[in-house]
């Protein structure tokens, strides 16, 4: 029995296959590398598993049934974690054909692969920016959601609420995550994380929406990933859940933590916030603590200390 990662050598996907891989686990990886960001990232993160019987890395497209329903068939995959998608919120505001075949399309794939090989547990990744400019704080999942600001929100909603409609009509578990603000070692190279630690080593300013008052709840790669191993392991029909920390900060608190953990001034540019940009996220996780067991453990000063301390050694990849 194995279990199939989508966007396997991305960020999520390669901690997450580190992880598993711990315990003993048969995984198949499946990633396209798709030239989104540099592939030589997730190639390097693909080569961890080089010398592994245990695991398989496939590239591949999840658009491509053909390919996916050979893959389950093949290696007796009994859970599925599909964490593949076209990732960027901002990019998407132009490209929302590709957001959502590769989003929606791609995730019906990967569900009617499920439904026909009786797929124990699968977990569908989605994002806090399904809730919108929500007045409703913290995040709930009683939120309806249904104002997404960008064609990627939009995509990843349409894509959970699919995934009810199967759970539905043919008793699939899918447990639907939302994910808040994923950083630490590794991460992808154009999310602020990294924009900000690329400033502070070079000297080179960074751009900050409205004043830098935007708030964002981050949350470190190994909570997410300890939340995404509890979800396999708990299938409970049709379920949406948060998974971040659940204590956001300003972006200009953000660039202060990292000023100080690098001993430089980083100069930061006021810019008006894009559309697609929401004011904050901010998680509400008490649905994940009742049913996961989630428990956050890295705070985000913790956090980007570990982050930087990486970053500062050379990026090596674990």
């Amino acid at each position: 029995m194995s279990i199939l990662i989508t966007g396997g050598a991305g960020f999520i996907g390669s901690r997450l296959a580190l992880a598993l891989r711990k315990q003993g686990e048969r995984l198949i990886l499946l990633d396209n590398f798709n030239s989104y960001y540099d592939p030589k990232l997730k190639r390097a993160n693909a080569a961890l598993f080089a010398a592994d019987p245990r695991v398989t890395v496939v590239e591949g497209d999840v658009r491509d049934l053909a390919l996916v329903d050979g893959l389950v068939g093949e290696h007796q995959v009994h859970k599925i974690a599909h964490l593949a998608a076209m990732a960027g919120v901002r990019n998407s505001m132009n490209e929302a054909h590709l957001y959502f075949e590769v989003n929606l399309m791609g995730s019906l794939n990967m569900m009617e692969v499920a439904r026909k090989y009786g797929i124990k547990q699968f977990i569908q990744a989605s994002t806090s920016s399904v809730y919108g400019e929500t007045t409703r704080l913290p995040f709930v999942e009683a939120d309806a959601a249904d104002r997404p600001l960008a064609p990627y929100p939009a995509s990843k909603r349409a894509a959970e609420i699919m995934a009810h409609s199967y759970h539905h009509l043919f008793g699939l578990n899918i447990t639907c995550l939302r994910f808040f603000n994923v950083y630490g070692p590794q991460g992808r190279p154009d999310m602020m994380p990294m924009k900000v630690l690329d400033a502070a080593a070079n000297g080179t300013p960074v751009t900050l929406f409205n004043g830098g008052q935007l708030g964002r709840d981050w949350t470190y790669i190994d909570d997410i990933v300890d939340g995404v191993m509890a979800a396999l392991e708990h299938p409970l029909g049709y379920e949406v859940m948060n998974l971040g920390c659940g204590n956001p900060i300003t972006m200009n608190e953000f660039v202060d933590i990292i000023e100080e953990l690098s001993s430089t001034k980083i100069q930061r540019i006021d810019a008006p916030a894009p559309p697609s940009e929401p004011p904050i996220t901010f998680c509400d996780n008490s649905r994940a603590r009742q049913l996961l067991g989630f428990e956050p453990k890295v705070n985000v000063v913790d956090g980007l200390a570990r982050t930087y301390e990486w970053y500062a050694n050379g990026r090596e990849r674990q």
